[in-house]
């Protein structure tokens, strides 16, 4: 509603380029729009095949998790076979297409970006590692602390220094 406000305030003005500005505010509704469409929705191009619309998928299935904003959030689908559920495809055949398209396997495009979720949230927040382990997923801080050191040659505490 404030939005619509701000449109007739903007064509009400003598401001010589309002047109550009309600264009513009007319793309921010379109856009706020398009976020509210659930994953399963997303239309590929007519152009593009099945491999890259389930790889866009699952790329935005992944990116929805993120950022990690409190102590209380905690990612839903951490796992390979989370994925394929979600997107109602066998894991053998999401894996193809990953490793079709990306060059990576499933479970390397989650473990690149839990890697750096991890890292932002180490270098941005001050919780502790065990609160950030939690919130990415990982029951164990020390199967964490595994995993970042696996992914970064640091441990999270030297990452953070």
């Amino acid at each position: 509603m404030e939005l619509f406000n701000k449109m007739f305030r903007e064509i009400a003005s003598e401001y010589p380029y309002k047109f550009d500005m309600l264009r513009n505010m007319v793309f921010e509704m379109v856009h706020t729009a398009l976020k509210l469409r659930p994953a399963v929705a997303v239309i590929a191009l007519p152009d593009s095949n099945a491999g890259r619309r389930i790889t866009s998928l699952f790329q935005e299935l992944l990116e929805r998790q993120f950022p990690i904003e409190s102590t209380i959030q905690q990612i839903r689908l951490k796992t390979p076979a989370e994925f394929a559920e979600q997107l109602h495809v066998h894991i053998n055949h999401l894996n193809r297409v990953l490793k079709e398209v990306t060059g990576k396997t499933t479970r390397q495009l989650i473990a690149e970006r839990i890697a750096s979720e991890s890292r932002a949230l180490l270098k941005h927040t001050n919780w502790n590692i065990s609160e950030i382990a939690w919130c990415l997923g990982f029951e164990d801080t020390s199967n964490f602390i595994k995993f970042f050191k696996k992914n970064s040659d640091l441990t999270p505490h030297q990452f953070r220094r």
